[in-house]
């Protein structure tokens, strides 16, 4: 019998190493009409279930779809302890659609990406987080495409991309976290890059921070690029993020961020927006304080 569980408990431990996990989940559908008003009976769920709403998003060129932001007290707690670019976890996405349909950021997906080694020792806030996500907005079938657990700890898309980690995500540095802080909100209030802020969650006594970031350009603009891939039905996937971790500021690269968020698109809906990873770069980089520089590289 021993034998038998011990063999049973392996094959258990090994799955869990390749279990495809889907980066969001279908929530309960709650009554259509606009977008506006969807979201906003998502944002009333979140706070009855007792989440932070700290922003909503509606891209432009994006009729009938928007993304609502919140944190959970708890989970705030865990990326504070994990630090560094674990503070991209402090937000949790709901995506919304004017048919009522919603899809949120799967906490088993995201943090195994964000925490990487950390993510055992967070685990239970993770399934605790999941619980209360379930318990607040319902939990359906997974959307958006899958990776395995131990491909989120270290994800990248490809060999020779961008990590979580890599040095590429480093924009400018700063005297101080409050130095950061301050150049950060001013270019982000000033509309640097054509951005503008979708929301932030600031943990001073950690030194860390995270601004959800509007790209408003063209057709490098979220509303415009989200459709070439069309990656619209996962909307949940925006906005993007630039970081504060003590005096530095970052931001995922394209090449990590985007493919992490859409992982079911190929290398030929990729190559659409092959120069938007770099676009990216330039435009956290104008918000951080960092001039404006012309790039060949691509997804290449």
């Amino acid at each position: 019998m021993n034998i038998r569980w011990i063999a049973t408990w392996a094959m258990l431990s090994l799955s869990s190493s390749v279990w495809a996990i889907s980066p969001y989940i279908q929530g309960e559908s709650v009554a259509g009409g606009n977008v506006q008003s969807v979201a906003t009976a998502v944002e009333g769920k979140l706070k009855k279930g007792g989440f932070k709403v700290v922003g909503k998003y509606f891209p432009k060129g994006l009729t009938g779809f928007g993304v609502v932001i919140a944190t959970d007290d708890e989970m705030l707690d865990a990326v504070g302890s994990v630090g560094g670019e674990a503070v991209l976890g402090s937000a949790i996405r709901v995506g919304v659609k004017a048919d009522g349909s919603i899809a949120y950021t799967n906490p088993d997906y995201w943090y195994r990406a964000y925490f990487r080694k950390s993510f055992a020792k967070k685990e239970d806030a993770v399934k605790a987080l999941q619980g209360r996500l379930q318990e607040a907005l319902g939990a359906g079938k997974g959307q958006g495409g899958d990776e395995s657990a131990s491909s989120l700890s270290n994800y990248r898309y490809m060999v020779g991309m961008e990590r979580l980690d890599s040095s590429k995500n480093e924009l400018n540095g700063f005297g101080s976290y409050a130095e950061a802080l301050k150049a950060v909100r001013e270019n982000l209030a000033k509309g640097v890059g054509k951005t503008s802020k979708i929301y932030e969650v600031v943990l001073s006594d950690r030194k860390l921070a995270v601004f959800g970031v509007a790209m408003n350009d063209g057709e490098n603009s979220d509303g415009e690029w989200i459709k070439r891939i069309d990656m619209q039905n996962n909307v949940a996937g925006l906005p993007y993020e630039i970081y504060i971790v003590d005096k530095q500021v970052g931001a995922p690269h394209g090449r990590f961020r985007i493919a992490l968020a859409f992982p079911d698109v190929g290398m030929g809906q990729f190559m659409r927006i092959s120069s938007l990873p770099n676009v990216i770069m330039e435009t956290m980089g104008g918000v951080a304080g960092v001039e404006k520089k012309t790039s060949e590289e691509s997804w290449q």
